[in-house]
């Protein structure tokens, strides 16, 4: 019976010490929670600064106030300005020409519900921005929509206007990953520590 016992408790402390080495994952989301890992983490994100860049997601995250357009990211025609709200200003608001969803045609007006650029109080610039400086943005709470880390994926994987970008209409080049396997990097960056590449990284 000793025997036993102690039999039970040694095989009981080497599953507790086998747990702990193992991946954990919670059990109210599906984020990942890995080991800590540098090289893998910012391999991660430069697979989703990619997405970023292309012109699907940069266009509408300009570093000045005038969207910009088109797969070479030209400035947006007719004199549009971000305004306040990041919808217009005056008689120049982006619903006067991007309605709810995508007008049918080549190279026409692409729409959502929520078309618009950021607010001028959280532009989110993505243009210019190298892979350091982009991913400590999109980590600033500050700078980022006021989001947690958790939030930040599940924008990154389920906002439907951020979904418009594999759905931009006739004529535009999709990102250069599927929506999945975007948020899948997305969630692999933030689960191995949300490292942001080093300053020389391009």
């Amino acid at each position: 019976m000793k025997k036993l016992i102690v039999l039970t408790m040694v095989v009981l402390i080497a599953a507790v010490v086998m747990i702990s080495f193992t991946t954990k994952t919670t059990k109210t989301e599906s984020n990942p929670v890995l080991a800590k890992d540098s090289v893998g983490s910012v391999k991660a994100f430069m697979s989703v600064y990619k997405v970023l860049k292309s012109a699907r997601c940069m266009n509408c995250h300009p570093s000045g106030d005038e969207p910009l357009q088109g797969d070479d990211s030209h400035i947006h025609t007719m004199n549009v300005k971000r305004g306040v709200d990041g919808k217009g200003v005056y008689s120049v608001r982006c619903s006067n020409c991007h309605q709810a969803e995508n007008t049918p045609g080549l190279h026409a007006p692409p729409g959502n519900p929520k078309w618009a650029l950021p607010p001028a109080n959280m532009r989110m610039v993505f243009q210019g921005r190298t892979p350091r400086q982009l991913a400590l943005q999109l980590l600033d709470p500050k700078q980022n929509g006021n989001r947690t880390k958790a939030q930040l994926i599940d924008h990154m994987a389920n906002d439907d206007l951020v979904g418009w970008a594999w759905h931009p209409g006739d004529g535009r080049t999709l990102p250069p990953m599927n929506r999945k396997a975007f948020a899948a990097q997305v969630r692999l960056w933030i689960a191995k520590g949300a490292y942001a590449p080093g300053a020389k990284i391009k």
